[in-house]
């Protein structure tokens, strides 16, 4: 894997094209069963705080590449 395609490389870049959509990329700080198998993301709105990606059927249900797709619909 080159470091360009690790993990932290591929979290920067998606960040950065969340916040030029007015999004913030949260990751849990707690670990959760659940979460720590695929990664655990959610995408909040800057202006009103509220959640509008990842929290279905459960609280930072979304990976990486759920986070990038979402984001290239918008």
């Amino acid at each position: 894997m080159s470091r360009k395609d690790s993990t932290s490389a591929v979290e920067r870049r998606i960040r950065r094209i969340a916040v030029r959509h007015g999004l913030h990329i949260l990751k849990p700080q707690k670990p959760d069963p659940r979460v720590t198998r695929h990664g655990g993301y959610m995408l909040r709105d800057v202006e009103t705080a509220k959640i509008v990606f990842g929290d279905q059927p459960y609280p930072f249900a979304a990976d990486l590449a759920e986070i990038e797709a979402y984001l290239e619909k918008l």
